[in-house]
């Protein structure tokens, strides 16, 4: 899923209300500060994300066999590569 970076600063915000409202937190830093932060590890990891998946386009497109996107054969050689690709950047154990 493709966030704007808009909607990702919205996100941050809703957490820190979320946490605020609810009593879940002590801020041993501004929110402002805590937002950003919040936002900007957001945003990596969606890069990250968006990263890996062209790259398992990549490989899935270049098998000599063409393997149908949507298929399920499809689906599962992606999640396949997708995860491989993950764990080699350390985001999945």
């Amino acid at each position: 899923m493709r966030l704007s970076r808009e909607k990702v600063l919205h996100l941050s915000h809703r957490i820190i209300e979320a946490l605020d409202d609810q009593e879940l937190a002590t801020w041993l830093i501004d929110k402002n500060s805590l937002r950003a932060e919040i936002a900007n590890v957001m945003l990596d990891e969606l890069s990250v994300e968006e990263e890996v998946d062209q790259e398992v386009r990549r490989m899935l497109h270049s098998y000599k066999r063409k393997i149908i996107e949507g298929s399920r054969e499809w689906d599962v050689m992606y999640q396949k590569l997708y995860e491989e690709q993950m764990k080699k950047r350390g985001r999945i154990g």
